[in-house]
């Protein structure tokens, strides 16, 4: 952690923006890559910068920037997934895909998985594994309790295992 940073929260004010972005920045793409896809995620990401930007000034607890952080951009992904649902999908060139059938290497089917599972436990598991977030910060970001938080993280891997055989799910490697 950044001494700027830590001195700041110690002190109880907020920290420079541009120094929070640095820390928190790198697990916060991954966050994102991981709940939209490698193809959306620095959408994902800018977007939960700029807002996280417009509101810097209504942080009240500097120890808790990280969990805000996490919560926007949770909420951001839940808007792309939104809007790719709503968006219609173009349809690739049957005849280019047949010919190039590579298999897609292992992370990214594991997370293709992990962007299929259901809101919550998407969310947990990323929050979890690409944010290194506690239980108790999911729980936070996710607006929900401890357990829950838990149990959220407990079904996405147990659901995971269940499609995936349980050498591919102990924990998901990050994007």
């Amino acid at each position: 952690m950044s001494s700027v940073v830590t001195r700041a929260r110690r002190a109880g004010v907020r920290p420079p923006f541009e120094r929070v972005v640095e820390e928190h920045g790198p697990a916060l793409l991954r966050f994102c890559a991981a709940q939209v896809g490698p193809e959306r995620a620095e959408d994902c990401f800018q977007e939960a910068m700029l807002a996280a930007l417009r509101a810097y000034d209504t942080v009240r607890d500097p120890g808790a920037v990280r969990a805000w952080l996490f919560s926007i951009a949770a909420r951001k992904a839940i808007d792309v997934h939104r809007a790719r649902a709503r968006a219609p999908e173009p349809v690739p060139d049957v005849a280019a895909v047949a010919g190039s059938a590579e298999p897609a290497p292992r992370d990214d089917a594991l997370w293709a998985r992990v962007r299929a599972l259901p809101d919550k436990q998407r969310q947990a598991v990323g929050l979890r594994f690409l944010g290194d977030l506690s239980h108790a910060e999911i729980a936070l970001v996710m607006a929900t309790s401890e357990p829950a938080a838990r149990r959220n993280v407990f079904e996405g891997l147990k659901r995971l295992r269940e499609e995936l055989g349980p050498s591919h799910v102990h924990p998901p490697p990050a994007v």
